[in-house]
């Protein structure tokens, strides 16, 4: 004989894990006995995790030349703040930018003067560059931001979301100063081009193999990393984030 199984939830609408979990169950009740090796293993799982586990991301991502790009913190008006620019000589038709010596470096983004159509590419803001940690895009739960210090303006990715992961130092100007100012990448960090379904698209990663070492004092699930040092570089085993969503190709 058999007896009705009322779930205290719509099975329709509940998430992938509750739902597989309750199939299991109903599945088990019907034909027999149950135990922990016939639920979902995710179902099973109550471990705490230093950072969410959502599902991989959607994009891919693929190396790019270097020498045609150019890491900028870029003056906002007549204010002291800064945002980050990034700049990409697509061929040798007229140079798009000039770049001084010393720290820190003045850039001239000569791609203003002049319709850089088919011939720079420039990327300033969230739509042209976003962060990513091995296959994680952090699109969703990370954004760029330029820090004006005393002695240094520094390029942070920031999280946005609680659990996502620490703050991390991904460039330095090496020194204060006003206007364009070339941002040198800390070790680890480098440029990549983000692609879907092998097609590369208008926007590029600030991107990194593996997650920095958390701090001694950052507790699991905290946000927070002892900013390193330049010329510091430490790893660990990346977390995953939740995929962006994809844009329309360009």
């Amino acid at each position: 004989m058999r007896f009705p199984v009322r779930l205290p939830f719509p099975l329709r609408i509940a998430p992938p894990a509750q739902r597989a979990a309750a199939v299991a169950l109903v599945s088990c009740l019907a034909g027999g006995a149950i135990g922990p090796a016939t639920l979902p293993a995710r179902a099973q799982s109550s471990e705490p995790s230093a950072f969410a586990r959502p599902a991989p991301s959607l994009f891919g991502m693929a190396e790019l030349d270097p020498q045609k790009f150019l890491v900028v913190a870029a003056p906002i008006g007549s204010s002291s703040r800064s945002q980050l620019n990034i700049y990409e000589q697509v061929n040798s038709r007229r140079p798009c930018f000039a770049v001084a010596t010393g720290r820190p470096a003045v850039v001239n983004p000569l791609l203003s003067s002049f319709d850089f159509s088919g011939i720079c590419g420039r990327y300033i803001d969230a739509n042209g560059y976003s962060v990513r940690v091995g296959n994680t895009d952090l699109a969703t739960v990370y954004r760029l931001s330029v820090v004006n210090q005393d002695s240094d303006t520094v390029l942070m990715a920031l999280p946005t979301r609680p659990g996502a992961g620490p703050e991390m130092v991904v460039g330095r100007t090496l020194g204060s100063g006003s206007g364009f100012l070339k941002l040198e990448l800390e070790p680890g960090w480098r440029l990549a081009r983000r692609t879907f379904r092998g097609r590369s698209l208008g926007h590029v990663y600030l991107y990194r193999d593996s997650w920095p070492a958390l701090s001694a004092s950052s507790a699991p699930g905290q946000a927070s990393e002892a900013a390193p040092a330049a010329g510091s570089s430490n790893s660990s085993s990346p977390p995953s984030a939740p995929p962006s969503t994809p844009p329309a190709v360009r």
